[in-house]
């Protein structure tokens, strides 16, 4: 799949560390390799705290990694500065998980979706009714909304706002940070098929983080799989539920719920908490929530290697 899909966006051993009391250090993100491709959806899953939120914001240059490369076409965006790095901002844009925070309450709506535009000279200011309306009606939004507020919107109504302004600057990137977990399910629902027609429509390609693993899983071309920072499992969103092989990962395909599921077998869980990402144990730091731990998972840290085409997996099981 990905060999003949353009790559428009690689981390490269991206790492992230953040000073902590007492002279310690808190690793987000640990030795991270991942790879955006046009017209593909990358999906991210792991529980709170596993670093993945960290991960888009340096993707969208809200954050600087502490060690490593982010290419976009082949040029380490990391080094930008200034001028060079506005400019380069069109390119990957992103859609927060509450759009409430994200806008401003006093702007109306046309405001929100076409500041970004107005920042770069795109449009003049006697246009923006229009503008406006065309982005709300290519998120399926009446084009009167232009005049509203956030406050007059419901949930499922400002995400497509927040879409809608991530639309406006024409990028070949979106990433969206847990951008349907603060909504219904049925508005959910709504929304990822939004974000599929868009992407079939503009070939844009699309990284998406959240912890329903069910439901990235149903639309993700790609799925890595993270915990305490780490990259344990990387294989296609189609071969999630019968092919992974990682325990963590299978942990927590046994734990979804679906009214389709089998009844008779009851829904797993992992057992005990995830240590502090302070105090991660030598080895892999998956050791103590796994049943299968060996002598050597608790001596050496896995490595991320393939094991069949398009599927890597970091578990002393699979070396």
């Amino acid at each position: 799949m990905s060999e003949t899909r353009e790559l428009i966006l690689e981390a490269k051993h991206v790492t992230k560390k953040y000073p902590a009391s007492n002279g310690r250090t808190l690793v987000a993100n640990n030795d991270v390799s991942l790879n955006i491709y046009r017209g593909r959806t990358l999906g991210i899953v792991g529980e709170s705290g596993c670093g993945k939120s960290t991960f888009m914001r340096m993707l969208v240059s809200l954050e600087a990694p502490t060690e490593g490369e982010i290419l976009y076409h082949g040029r380490d965006i990391t080094k930008l500065k200034g001028e060079a790095l506005r400019q380069h901002r069109q390119h990957i844009q992103m859609v927060f998980q509450d759009p409430a925070a994200a806008f401003n309450p006093k702007m109306r709506i046309r405001d929100i979706i076409c500041e970004p535009l107005l920042n770069f000279g795109r449009i003049k200011r006697n246009e923006k009714d229009k503008v406006a309306r065309k982005y709300l009606e290519m998120v399926e939004l009446p084009g009167d909304f232009a005049l509203r507020y956030p406050h007059n919107m419901s949930g499922g109504q400002r995400q497509r706002v927040g879409i809608a302004r991530a639309l406006a600057l024409e990028p070949e990137i979106i990433l969206c940070d847990e951008a349907t977990s603060a909504l219904d399910v049925s508005v959910q629902k709504n929304i990822i098929e939004l974000l599929v027609k868009l992407q079939r429509e503009k070939n844009i390609a699309l990284g998406f983080i959240c912890h329903d693993m069910a439901l990235v899983q149903s639309f993700a071309h790609q799925m890595a799989v993270m915990y305490l920072g780490n990259i344990v499992e990387v294989l296609p969103g189609e071969r999630v539920a019968a092919g992974c092989v990682h325990p963590y990962t299978q942990a927590m395909m046994g734990a979804i719920f679906d009214p389709k599921m089998d009844f008779d077998k009851p829904i797993e869980s992992i057992e005990s908490e995830a240590p502090s990402p302070l105090d991660v144990p030598t080895g892999c730091p998956f050791q103590n929530r796994c049943d299968r731990c060996m002598e050597i998972c608790r001596k050496e840290h896995p490595v991320l290697r393939q094991i069949e085409e398009n599927h890597q997996v970091a578990c002393h099981l699979y070396a």
